[in-house]
């Protein structure tokens, strides 16, 4: 083999090893979350997990939401950039893992967690299938409605009834007309868990109330903060959503065939979530 061979072969090496190597290390890189503001005192993070509210007080801070384990330490590097004061509370919009997979860390570090009752109890009961192991539970719950008081601030969680989960909490900050809707608003099309008591008949009742809450400003569990206006049109893509399933379901479709019209429709890939905790429950739901 001539030198130009061996040259070319040994860089080749070396650009696959350094490439091995930049991999493994973005592998065990921590996840990255972007601080946003809001308003005033009022920021949310983003990435790898549901959009988390951080309300800052001259007495300590309110999370909403904590996303996953793994994420525990990005959040508390994130809440530093906007505040030195410690979190106090987590309130918990639902039991899911990118919700509240951090609960256990959050109370290793002195964090009183709040949720539905609900929430609590699909946690206990293990009610999501893919949930990874070790997501706690919160320790104070409530039913209808609760408020946290801290720095002369106020924050109330309403529980409005069935849509994502049975679990399901809407966060309200009154002096700054903002809510916090968990998964009650994300992405472009709902993701019902029947497992957790979900309900695509009553999401649009339980949004209903939420509306009726005093707000301009929208933090989604998941996408971009919105407004008002933006949670009116989810509500009503819903309705929309659910009547063109009922009429599918009541001519006879089988759940294979409103499995494809969701996939034709809706975009709802073969793999997803919605396929395989949404589409069956359609079934028994809407029939």
């Amino acid at each position: 083999m001539n030198r130009k061979i061996i040259a070319r072969v040994s860089a080749g090496v070396l650009f696959l090893l350094l490439a091995f190597v930049a991999y493994t290390q973005n592998q065990n890189q921590p996840p990255k979350l972007t601080l946003n503001k809001v308003k005033d005192d009022l920021f949310e993070i983003e990435g790898d997990g549901g959009n988390v509210g951080v309300y800052v007080t001259s007495e300590g801070v309110i999370l909403i939401d904590d996303k996953f384990d793994q994420d525990h330490e990005a959040i508390m590097a994130a809440v530093k950039q906007a505040t030195p004061q410690p979190v106090k509370y987590v309130i918990s919009t639902h039991y899911h893992a990118d919700h509240s997979g951090g609960n256990a860390k959050m109370y290793g570090a002195g964090v009183d967690i709040i949720s539905t009752a609900n929430s609590r109890k699909n946690i206990v009961e293990k009610k999501q299938s893919n949930a990874p192991p070790g997501v706690m539970p919160a320790r104070i719950v409530f039913t209808d409605e609760t408020s946290v008081f801290l720095g002369g601030k106020e924050v109330r969680a309403h529980f409005y009834g069935r849509g994502h989960t049975n679990g399901d909490a809407v966060i309200y900050f009154p002096a700054l007309r903002t809510i916090h809707t968990g998964d009650l608003m994300a992405g472009a099309s709902p993701l019902v868990d029947y497992n957790g008591g979900g309900s695509v008949v009553e999401w649009t009742k339980t949004l209903d109330g939420a509306l009726k809450l005093d707000f301009d400003t929208v933090i989604p569990g998941h996408g971009p903060v919105t407004n008002k206006a933006g949670l009116q049109a989810y509500r009503d893509n819903i309705a929309t959503m659910r009547d063109r399933v009922t009429k599918e379901i009541r001519s006879g479709k089988g759940q294979a065939e409103i499995a494809k019209f969701m996939e034709t429709e809706y975009k709802w890939a073969p793999n997803s979530l919605q396929q395989q905790w949404s589409v069956p429950g359609f079934m028994t739901e809407l029939k």
